[in-house]
């Protein structure tokens, strides 16, 4: 991933709750360069929940509704 890409990512990943905000800043930080394109699509399909669903999947509240996004929702919770 080039840094225009990441750049672009993180300025999607800001989101409107700053829980959100730092798990996703946190993650970027330590795996945004080295994501594959499975966990790239994995990332942005958890991206198209909205700020609540998002931070109940990513504090363990709720599990993802999608089995696929498992493991990036692991990933993201272990940052």
């Amino acid at each position: 991933m080039s840094e225009a890409d990441l750049r672009r990512l993180r300025w999607r990943c800001r989101r409107g709750m700053l829980e959100n905000d730092l798990v996703l800043a946190r993650f970027l930080d330590r795996h945004g360069g080295t994501l594959d394109a499975e966990q790239l699509a994995q990332l942005n399909a958890l991206l198209e929940l909205g700020d609540n669903e998002l931070w109940d999947v990513l504090s363990g509240r709720q599990e993802c509704a999608e089995a696929r996004l498992a493991p990036m929702v692991r990933m993201l919770r272990e940052s």
